[in-house]
Formats: C-alpha cells, sequence, structure tokens
C-alpha cells in the first residue's frame, strides 16, 4: 500500500541569486531601458563637453577655483539626468502593475517583499553604474579639454573624486524614490507625476514661498527635500558659504543620510503595501 503526501507550498522556490537574474532578464529587456539609459549617458557626457568646450578661464583664476570648475562641469548634468532615471524608476514597477505582469511575478514569489528588494536593487546598481561611467567620462574629457586652455587640475584630488561618486549615488537612489512611489500609487502616469512632483515641482514651490516670507524654517524644509539634500553629495565647495543663524546647511554625508532616510521611508511604506493589497 503506497500513501501520498500532500504536497506543501513554503514560497516560490526561487532562491535569492534567481530574483536578482529574473529582474534583470525583465530590466535589460525594456526598450524604455535602453533609451532612458541611453539618454543619461547622452546628458551627462555631452552636457560636460559642451560647457568645457565652451568656458574662457579667467585670469585671476586659482587653482582652487578650477578644480571647482572641473568637477562643477563633470557633474552638470545629473541636474536633467535626474529627471530621466525619476521616469525611469517609476516605470519599472508601474510597468508590470499595467501589463499584469505582476501577477505572475507576485504567483512566482508569494512572500511578495523579495520581489520588490530584488527589484530595487537591480535597478539602483545598473542605474549607479551607468551613471558613474558616463560621469567619469564626463570628467576626463572635461580634464583634457580645460588643460588644453591652461588651467591647472588634480586628477588625485579625493574630494573631486568623491564628488563624482556622489553624483552617480544621488542618480542611483532618487531613482529608487521613484521606483518607491511607482510601488506605492501603482500606475505610470501617476508614478511619474508623484516623483517629478517631489524631486523638481516642491523645490521651486518651497524656493518661491522663502523668497516670499523669508521664513527660516521653510529654506530649511528646502534642504531636508530629496533633490536638495541630495544635491549636497556632489557639490565641490571651493569657498565655504558665509552661515546665517538658524539655517541649515548640510554637508555631503549628511545629504546622503537625508537622502537615503527618503528612499527607506517610501521602501517601508510600498513594502507594506505591496504585502496588503492584491495585485
Amino acid at each position: 500500500m503506497t500513501t501520498t503526501q500532500a504536497y506543501v507550498a513554503h514560497g516560490s522556490g526561487l532562491s535569492f541569486r534567481g530574483l536578482l537574474l529574473s529582474e534583470w532578464i525583465k530590466l535589460s529587456s525594456l526598450r524604455s531601458t535602453m533609451w532612458c539609459y541611453g539618454i543619461i549617458i547622452l546628458i551627462n557626457i555631452g552636457l560636460g563637453v559642451l560647457l568645457a568646450v565652451s568656458f574662457q578661464p579667467q585670469g585671476a583664476s586659482t587653482a582652487a577655483i578650477d578644480q571647482g570648475y572641473w568637477v562643477q562641469f563633470s557633474t552638470i548634468g545629473i541636474a536633467f539626468s535626474q529627471l530621466v532615471v525619476s521616469v525611469l524608476g517609476a516605470l519599472v514597477i508601474t510597468g508590470e502593475y499595467g501589463t499584469g505582469m505582476i501577477r505572475s511575478t507576485l504567483t512566482a514569489v508569494p512572500k511578495r517583499i523579495p520581489a520588490l528588494i530584488s527589484k530595487a536593487i537591480v535597478f539602483s546598481m545598473v542605474s549607479f553604474v551607468i551613471s558613474l561611467v558616463s560621469i567619469v567620462v564626463a570628467a576626463l574629457l572635461a580634464q583634457g579639454l580645460l588643460t588644453g586652455k591652461g588651467m591647472t587640475l588634480d586628477l588625485s584630488d579625493g574630494k573631486a573624486w568623491g564628488a563624482i561618486v556622489g553624483g552617480a549615488a544621488f542618480l542611483a537612489l532618487i531613482g529608487l524614490v521613484a521606483l518607491f512611489l511607482g510601488a506605492i500609487v501603482r500606475n505610470s502616469a501617476a508614478g511619474i507625476s508623484a516623483a517629478l512632483g517631489l524631486i523638481f515641482v516642491a523645490p521651486i514651490i518651497l524656493q518661491i514661498f522663502a523668497a516670499v516670507t523669508r521664513a527660516v524654517w521653510v529654506q530649511n524644509l528646502f534642504e531636508f527635500l530629496p533633490s536638495s539634500a541630495g544635491a549636497r553629495m556632489y557639490s565641490y565647495t571651493v569657498t565655504p558659504a558665509p552661515k546665517v543663524p538658524d539655517v541649515i546647511v548640510l554637508d555631503p554625508t549628511q545629504g546622503l543620510l537625508v537622502l537615503v532616510a527618503w528612499v527607506v521611508l517610501f521602501g517601508i511604506i510600498a513594502s507594506a503595501l505591496l504585502k496588503r493589497r492584491d495585485a
């Protein structure tokens, strides 16, 4: 006599490495991924080279000021490429809801949270590498062009390379903010609107409000927005600005911590909603 043992599901059966590979296949097979990363590379390199070519050195400049110009030209594209990485970050998750693929994903990964974490890891790592390579290429091309104009630049400046790496980390983190916002709203248009509203519109509104009211708390609130705090990560300060009483100015490390806090906040909310809601 034989007995039949009932099957009891204990999870998806997928290892975390398998989840990462599946998310890599999904990310790399999207046409929007190639377009967005191509635009980021073009913006980061193109704007850096364009500014370096058109820049005319001033006679009274110092080596420190020249170094500041070099870092500024190398990272100038970040102001625009953050728009593209935000759109891509939202589409990475909302696209699955739009096509219905999210149901297959959650069926394969019943615990759900590992699927979101693996998607965030793959997207942030790819975004960081693409951003870092493009910014470094922009920095090297700008260095050659500016040196040819008689400027003295130090390629061994750790502070400058810290700003360049910080710029790449900023783009990866700001993309994660958009990804988690997309997971919260589950709609492409709403996800992109929420991300761009927080990253682009909110700072403009607060700047206008601060200029009208001169309120210190508004200036401090502006400093803690994701884009404002993150901008400190790739800033290169030649001469520290004079301190204003009660006005907070973050340094690069504090800016990184604030932006990470935003990512963690939205990540927790997205994870909780993903766990509770139907696909």
